[in-house]
């Protein structure tokens, strides 16, 4: 038998409704690749994709707050459905109360999964902070200590994410069921 994802703090993982991300740094490993003709690069991992789909069918939504824009994370985005988008947005403080707002969410129901110090303003204000096993150790510092937060095992672009979506999902009791279902529907097709 395997063992679900454990959290640091399983009852604020339940009241989650919003999970919103950094990019660089979570959803990629936080390089780029620059080609022959100035072009870039992102690399993110496909099971981060597959958990997200996954904790929007149990019902959570999921953003990204991100300073950074670009083709490649607007053609991610855009393959996983992901509909809150805030991008180009440095101010991610501003970006956050905006998603709130927009959504109908208190700060204190929102997951924000950062990897560097411009995360902090953010990770100080949401109900569970949450920062890859690779982040800067300011951040790891601060989440793992005053803000009673999740560092996770995996490093960003490597798994983090989903290592957070399972976690979550688990903390509801979910998980196993939400899975049951997408593969039932993916076998329908």
């Amino acid at each position: 038998m395997t063992t679900a994802p454990s959290l640091p703090a399983p009852s604020r993982a339940v009241g989650v409704e919003v999970l919103a991300l950094d990019v660089d740094g979570v959803l990629t490993d936080g390089r780029l690749h620059y080609g022959p003709d100035g072009e870039f690069v992102k690399v993110f991992d496909v099971k981060d994709g597959l958990g997200l789909k996954l904790l929007e069918r149990a019902g959570l939504a999921v953003a990204v707050i991100t300073a950074k824009r670009g083709p490649a994370l607007e053609r991610r985005l855009a393959d996983l459905g992901i509909r809150h988008a805030l991008v180009g947005r440095s101010d991610k403080g501003r970006a956050l109360e905006e998603l709130g707002e927009s959504l109908g969410v208190a700060e204190d129901a929102f997951a924000f999964m950062g990897d560097d110090v411009l995360d902090l303003p953010v990770l100080r204000r949401v109900g569970l902070a949450i920062a890859p096993a690779d982040a800067n150790f300011l951040v790891r510092r601060e989440v793992e200590g005053p803000l009673g937060g999740w560092v996770t095992q995996r490093g960003g672009g490597r798994g983090a994410v989903r290592e957070v979506t399972d976690g979550l999902l688990a903390a509801r009791g979910v998980l196993e069921s939400t899975v049951a279902a997408h593969l039932e529907e993916r076998g329908r097709r």
